[in-house]
């Protein structure tokens, strides 16, 4: 193995944060990733960016973290951009105008290095003391640009009328990578004054099983959905190789001992007590109010794509209202991107005012669906508990309980924050066994170990 000691620690370093960031790599992928580097070079950085990604990655979900910290670990240059002196930004705007009509991105990563030492840098030193693609990006204005880049690609190859539309979007796009590589030209500057590893920990978003489902964009969830037919493979996995296991039954030490007499007291053929094979029911309570409603989709999403696991599974959605949505689940499973929309369209779900309510809406389901749960049922409810100072409804709390075979409450809030408040979520735990979950691995984790069998 050849590879030049900086290149191996900034291979290793490259690791490291991926592992940081939840990207399991062994110690395998990371030799056979050297490899690449001394086989692939360090003369093409898009070629060396493929070869480590596909020798450390398991999966395209994986690249959002991949590429920013790549680029921190092998950067295209160190220091400011190795051009004349900055232009002025009526001139950058022009030659970006002219790179982002030619799709030249060759062009536009330089532009994006100037850009950064031109219009970013804040401070009082005189080589700066720090770089925001924000403040650049906010100068600079690129996607003011779409009009002249439009013009300029209709004059040229004479494309007009419908492919205008078409036209428009791949504008847009091109924006947007522009946008993206002046974000990486400022981590990089950032991190070549403040250290690679921090910046890579912090300033690189985590993929999306990683991020707070209260904090998740729209991008996110939708990656989130995208991973729900994957996810609840393996877990119907698990759940089956638990069945299996408790099907066999646990000892029965009274017709053991009986039988161990044919061998003088010796229990050579162990009698096992067995099981019935009874699926178990499931009832999910889900707040779909506000922030919280994105956590909820993905777990209603995820129990329906386990259908087959159970029974019976019902659903009621509720936000100060409740309302049994099993059969808008059922026939929407096709469509997981309009699941909140269709359930908040379809169902009753609000009184008289829009805040979530959970006195009221477990009262309502102890009262109107208390036949849902029996001594075979599992309840989930999820939410973060906040009642906007209404009453708790403790007392419908304690009626489910003493109803079903378990219930579990799944908060989507830090556990530092339950109790905060309007968080009724401590006293609701006297009552039922309630777990953090803020993130889907967090989920997945605990669907696993608290789904019955």
């Amino acid at each position: 193995m050849t590879t030049p000691a900086g290149v191996a620690d900034r291979l290793t370093g490259l690791v490291g944060a991926l592992r940081a960031h939840g990207v399991r790599i062994g110690t395998g992928e990371t030799l056979d990733a050297a490899r690449a580097v001394e086989a692939l070079g360090l003369a093409d950085r898009e070629l060396l960016r493929e070869g480590l990604a596909a020798t450390l990655l398991h999966g395209t979900g994986q690249r959002a973290v991949f590429d920013p910290v790549f680029d921190l670990y092998f950067p295209r240059g160190v220091g400011g951009p190795d051009t004349v002196a900055a232009a002025d930004r009526d001139e950058l705007r022009d030659r970006l105008a002219a790179a982002l009509a030619d799709d030249d991105g060759a062009a536009m990563a330089r532009l994006a290095a100037q850009a950064v030492d031109a219009l970013g840098g804040y401070g009082s030193s005189p080589e700066s003391d720090g770089w925001s693609s924000y403040q650049t990006l906010d100068r600079l204005r690129p996607q003011t640009l779409l009009a002249q880049v439009r013009a300029d690609v209709r004059a040229r190859h004479g494309r007009a009328g419908f492919a205008d539309r078409l036209l428009d979007d791949e504008i847009r796009r091109r924006i947007e990578a522009f946008r993206a590589l002046v974000a990486a030209e400022a981590r990089r500057r950032v991190a070549e004054r403040r250290g690679r590893e921090p910046i890579a920990r912090r300033a690189v978003a985590p993929t999306a099983d990683r991020v707070d489902f209260l904090y998740a964009g729209r991008d996110q969830l939708a990656e989130l959905r995208r991973t729900v037919r994957p996810l609840a493979r393996k877990l119907a996995t698990r759940l089956a190789a638990r069945r299996r296991r408790s099907a066999r039954g646990t000892i029965d030490l009274r017709r053991t001992l009986r039988g161990s007499l044919s061998t003088g007291g010796v229990p050579m053929r162990p009698v096992l007590r067995r099981r019935r094979p009874v699926r178990p029911e499931l009832v999910l309570l889900c707040d779909v109010s506000g922030s919280v409603s994105g956590f909820s989709d993905f777990t209603m999403l995820l129990v329906q794509a386990l259908h087959d696991q159970f029974s019976k599974v019902r659903v009621f959605a509720f936000v100060n209202r409740l309302d049994e949505v099993t059969g808008l689940l059922r026939h929407g499973a096709a469509d997981p991107e309009g699941l909140g929309a269709r359930i908040r369209a379809e169902a009753t779900l609000t009184g008289w005012h829009g805040s979530s309510d959970y006195g009221v809406a477990l009262g309502e389901f102890a009262e109107r669906y208390g036949d849902a749960v029996g001594p075979r049922t599992t309840v989930f409810v999820l939410g973060d508990a906040r009642t906007n100072m209404s009453d708790p409804n403790l007392a419908s709390v304690r009626d489910i309980a003493s109803r079903a075979r378990r219930v579990y409450w799944l908060n989507p809030e830090p556990r530092a924050q339950w109790g905060t408040g309007d968080s009724a979520a401590p006293a609701y735990a006297e009552l039922v066994e309630m777990h953090e979950c803020r993130t889907a691995r967090q989920l997945s984790g605990l669907i696993g170990r608290l789904l019955p069998v």
